[in-house]
């Protein structure tokens, strides 16, 4: 059994654990909040222009001048997998989820025979998928010294990826993030980068409601230019996500933390009690049995 000495030792250092824990959930929560509001405010733009592409690629589908980033190759043997996780763990299965779902696409596209590249956005993705392909990550990106993700972090990694794809390095990019949906809840989510999905009501025609648009210069041209920024727009929406799911994942993670501390603190209390009352006692009994004996 543990000295009294040690019982509250331990007392002490759960304690200290527990205010830290408290610390980071308050900090989390006021950080939640601002990328919160960053996510919800991408989704409106992001989704906007998918619809301008899809009106745009109603009449391109089977052209000869489609752009590739729309057509893609015609071949599907070499996939990029983007793997987005936050930078720093304490936030539950946040980042493991993630990796996961990426895990799995990547041992399905092994098993059929694919060539797979890996980019990492996010330290902890790339430690945990270095472990198991690490021959395989091409480039890996990390935002440990930046307070605020921006749109100039989403057009740097879209440049790398247009390179890539330009250099004729793969044929299909899918990203791998979280999508933030409330404190408890970020849903693991892939989408294909490469050729670009369109939203799901440009299948089988647009509804344009009625209206008849003429574009200048032409459909060709003017998706040569929105494409690729759709692309760094899709990235940069993805890294909010990340960032607003990380907080909220790290609150969840520390409101239960410092919950456990305080049920494990309880238990240690009622441990040093007993121990205490059983010394107390013990001495007791030894002082009556002397005074007994004589």
């Amino acid at each position: 059994m543990a000295s009294l000495k040690d019982l509250r030792n331990r007392i002490a250092s759960v304690k200290a654990t527990q205010k830290i824990t408290k610390a980071m959930q308050m900090v989390a929560a006021a950080k939640l909040r601002r990328a919160q509001e960053a996510a919800e405010a991408a989704r409106p733009y992001a989704q906007r222009m998918g619809r301008v592409l899809a009106n745009l690629s109603a009449g391109m589908a089977g052209q000869e001048n489609a752009p590739k980033l729309l057509a893609g190759t015609g071949s599907d043997q070499v996939h990029l997998v983007i793997v987005a996780t936050a930078d720093r763990g304490l936030c539950g299965g946040f980042n493991s989820s993630i990796s996961r779902l990426a895990r799995e696409h990547i041992y399905k596209l092994l098993r059929e025979g694919k060539t797979v590249k890996i980019l990492t956005v996010g330290r902890k993705g790339r430690d945990t998928l270095k472990r198991l392909f690490g021959d395989k990550i091409v480039k890996s990106y990390e935002f440990t010294g930046i307070r605020y993700i921006g749109f100039e972090q989403a057009e740097d990694i879209a440049s790398t990826v247009l390179s890539m794809f330009e250099a004729g390095e793969f044929d299909i990019a899918t990203l791998f993030y979280s999508k933030f949906r409330n404190v408890v809840t970020q849903i693991p989510t892939a989408q294909q980068l490469i050729p670009a999905t369109l939203p799901a009501s440009a299948e089988g025609g647009v509804d344009l409601g009625g209206a008849t648009y003429e574009y200048e210069p032409d459909e060709a041209e003017i998706l040569a230019d929105l494409l690729p920024r759709n692309l760094a727009v899709q990235i940069f929406t993805a890294l909010l996500e990340n960032v607003a799911g990380e907080f909220g994942a790290k609150m969840s993670a520390m409101d239960n933390a410092t919950r456990n501390a305080g049920e494990m603190i309880k238990k240690l209390q009622i441990t040093y009690n007993r121990s205490r009352q059983a010394m107390i006692t013990k001495e007791l009994i030894e002082i009556i049995s002397g005074a007994e004996a004589l």
